[in-house]
């Protein structure tokens, strides 16, 4: 903090009051400052006056409401804000509802929600109270809801003596509500029901009323249930989308490009139930590209069936986008469009918008052309099924095909491959969970998804095709929207310099960083004890991907230009695309409107905050299910990593599942400890004990609660300081001197699922 002692005669020089401006929380005006100085007369207030109008001619502050000023692009001292999730730590992120400066706005951390209100959601608004940590870091209060979102909460109903309570299933909010009996709504012992909180009175617990009963907790279904509607997912379309949907046919013939005779293939998980493309691949015989390959990448032709303004158009777009869970799929489409028309099933006429793509030798796109056609897949495969194929194990479906289709579609990927590993693109490929439920819907396992060469057969083909889409938009001055991944923000790279150069790497300074520049980082740790470590801090550092008609390329994936055009049965920007492009080409109706056109911004932005509620409710149900596993296993031990480090406690990764969970940094021993968000680390004030990052650590599971998806450990007290045999010692993995590898639950923007590196990222 700057040093306002006031020397008698002195007066603070530019530098001096520049710094004070800098380091205060919210905006100040001139008495502030002259306070903080022990300013006073008319020739200090002159001369105050004179300095900070010479500071605002500089662009070192700004002016704003009731002439006060902060450093240049500073958000207010109260603000309308929209959550857009949580981040890596489990903290609630938010950013400005308006935002006039350049680039995109500060982060902002979320205060938790004050004792006896319900959480926020993805998508709710606040009025808050600001307060800047520094340039681009904001901490915020809420002081009110808006837009209607005041007081839904979601839990559990028991019956009391004064009449009923609801037990939240946030883990965060953990004050009951009251159910008087006139209430109650006829909700039974056990059942999981949306509630209204009633005005509050100044006694006793604040009041509910129950507005919807949504099922009883012991059901299985339950606990997707409650991610889908504690994060607010649409679940029921309206009567006018059904029957739009139900009315759909196969189209004719006539205006298209008959497929229906080359053998295209679908490929998917052996649980997919929509298939919205299909691959088929030959040599080019074109001699004048010799050695290279002609791919034809088909997908569901969703806007002849979804047009621009119906009611279908308009239940998708508040969608956004699927999403998925263990137990169920929340679609953007109803069944009759996702599961049925829309989907590529075997051997039935179906609806295309088709890229034909020719690459050369060495992977290069030399040019594409869309179609608008009819196809007819020749087989519904999975990805188990063609890599064993591959690897001369092929089944009944595939060993007709293994010659014809799955060796061509290895060869043209082999280029493709290469292509990319020339590019240097960004490979941050961690773990990815995958929960199994036996027939009765409980949890049979959890473990790592397996990743084989035809998952990434089909990442690189639908790659391809998201290339071609955009370019074939940018080449004919159509507007659409991009899938776009800015570079690292400078406050970031040099966070991120800053620790590699702790443990012995270097991030080199260059006017515009690569992925090529992480990769090489992160091959020199591959195989050391700091690999995954490296990966995680990496992985921490990248900007947020998202939709926008402004094209900025795509860092992670090192591309000039990239859109989403493969999966629109369950992606609204792919929708978007596809209108464009029948639009660009004259490819008959369905193409993009001028609505659509002028409100592209727009669009862009609802459907990545739809991307990010989908994602963060998947997960939420994913910690659930993981809680449901492990609820009988409470005061066991287990090894694991420090995947997260925070303000508030340690995230913990255990090696057996991947299992996350929470030691609140209160329970950690015998200390106050504080967050060094750069190092990664927790440290004791008084003993410098040290928790960082990616450290082995054993644990005591404490609880694990399938209703709040509370999971919590503990570090058992019979391993003494458990940093090693000396506080001050570097032996263990714990110390700073000795990161070990971190298995880690943070995201970016292109970590995929395994869905998302189908489609492309």
């Amino acid at each position: 903090m700057t040093d306002t002692s006031r020397r008698s005669g002195s007066f603070p020089d530019k530098d001096t009051v520049l710094s004070f401006i800098r380091d205060s929380a919210t905006p100040v005006g001139k008495r502030e400052i002259a306070r903080a100085f022990k300013l006073s007369g008319s020739d200090d207030r002159e001369r105050l006056k004179a300095l900070l109008k010479e500071l605002e001619a500089d662009g070192a502050v700004e002016r704003g409401r009731n002439k006060r000023v902060a450093p240049p692009q500073s958000l207010p001292e109260v603000a309308v804000l929209e959550v857009t999730g949580t981040d890596a730590d489990g903290e609630v992120t938010a950013r400005p509802v308006t935002w006039t400066g350049e680039g995109n706005p500060p982060r902002i951390f979320l205060m938790p929600e004050r004792k006896g209100h319900p959480t926020l959601g993805t998508g709710d608004r606040v009025l808050a109270k600001l307060s800047r940590i520094n340039d681009r870091l904001y901490e915020a209060r809420t002081i009110r809801r808006l837009d209607g979102t005041v007081g839904r909460v979601l839990g559990v109903y028991y019956p009391a003596a004064d009449g009923g309570r609801i037990v939240p299933t946030d883990k965060r909010n953990k004050t009951e509500l009251l159910v008087l009996p006139a209430n109650r709504n006829d909700a039974e012992p056990g059942e999981l029901v949306l509630a209204d909180l009633l005005p509050a009175s100044r006694m006793g617990l604040p009041q509910a009323r129950v507005a919807e009963r949504l099922g009883h907790t012991a059901e299985p279904r339950a606990v997707s249930l409650i991610a889908v509607h504690t994060h607010g997912l649409p679940t029921d379309f309206p009567p006018a989308a059904l029957r739009e949907a139900s009315h759909a046919a196969v189209p004719s013939l006539t205006g298209r490009t008959d497929l229906r005779d080359l053998p295209l293939v679908t490929i998917d998980g052996a649980d997919a139930r929509d298939f919205d493309d299909a691959v088929w691949a030959e040599p080019d015989p074109d001699p004048a590209n010799e050695g290279g390959w002609h791919l034809l990448v088909a997908i569901a032709d969703v806007a002849f069936y979804v047009r621009p303004n119906s009611a279908l158009d308009r239940a998708a777009y508040e969608r956004g986008n699927s999403a998925y869970f263990p137990d169920r799929v929340v679609p953007m489409l109803p069944e009759a469009l996702s599961n049925d028309l829309c989907s590529l099933r075997p051997h039935e006429d179906r609806a295309c918008v088709a890229a034909h793509l020719w690459i050369d030798r060495h992977g290069a796109l030399l040019r594409h052309r869309f179609v608008r056609g009819l196809m007819r897949s020749a087989a519904r495969l999975t990805y188990e099924q063609v890599q064993a194929a591959r690897d001369g194990a092929p089944d009944e479906a595939t060993a007709p095909l293994l010659e014809t289709v799955i060796a061509p579609l290895y060869g043209a990927y082999a280029r493709l491959w290469a292509a990319r590993q020339r590019r240097g693109t960004l490979e941050l490929d961690l773990p990815e969970r995958r929960v199994r439920l036996d027939e009765r819907g409980r949890v049979a396992e959890i473990a790592p998804r397996e990743r084989l060469d035809s998952h990434r057969l089909i990442e690189e083909f639908m790659i391809c095709a998201n290339v071609a889409a955009a370019d074939s938009l940018e080449r004919a001055g159509m507007p659409g929207l991009f899938r776009v991944h800015d570079q690292p923000s400078l406050d970031k790279q040099e966070t991120l310099r800053e620790f590699l150069t702790g443990i012995g790497y270097t991030l080199p300074r260059v006017p515009r960083l690569k992925p090529a520049h992480f990769t090489a980082i992160l091959d020199r740790a591959a195989g050391t004890a700091d690999s995954q470590l490296v990966s995680e801090v990496i992985l921490r550092s990248q900007s947020q991907a998202e939709y926008s008609p402004e094209n900025i390329g795509h860092f992670g994936l090192s591309l000039d230009r990239y859109a989403h055009f493969t999966s629109p049965i369950r992606r609204y920007a792919d929708l978007i695309v596809h209108r464009a492009l029948i639009r660009a080409h004259g490819l008959g109706p369905g193409g993009l409107d001028d609505a659509a056109m002028a409100g592209l911004t727009d669009i862009g932005e609802h459907i990545s905050m739809t991307e990010r509620r989908a994602a963060t409710a998947e997960r939420d149900a994913i910690d659930r299910f993981t809680a449901a596993f492990l609820a009988d296993r409470v005061g066991a031990l287990f090894t694991g990593r420090i995947s997260g480090v925070t303000r508030f406690g340690l995230f913990i990764r255990l090696d057996e599942n991947g299992a996350d969970g929470l030691i609140p940094a209160s329970i950690l021993p015998d200390d106050q400890y504080e967050h060094d968000e750069r190092a990664h680390a927790l440290v004791g004030q008084r003993t410098g004990r040290r928790y960082r990052l990616g450290a082995a650590v054993t644990v005591v599971l404490m609880e694990a609660d399938p209703l709040t998806g509370s999971t919590l450990f503990a570090l058992p007290r019979a391993e003494g300081d458990l940093t090693g045999r000396s506080v001050g010692g570097t032996d263990h993995p714990l110390h700073s001197g000795h990161p070990d590898r971190p298995t880690g639950n943070a995201r970016f923007a292109g970590r995929a699922t395994q869905k998302q590196r189908k489609r492309g990222r």
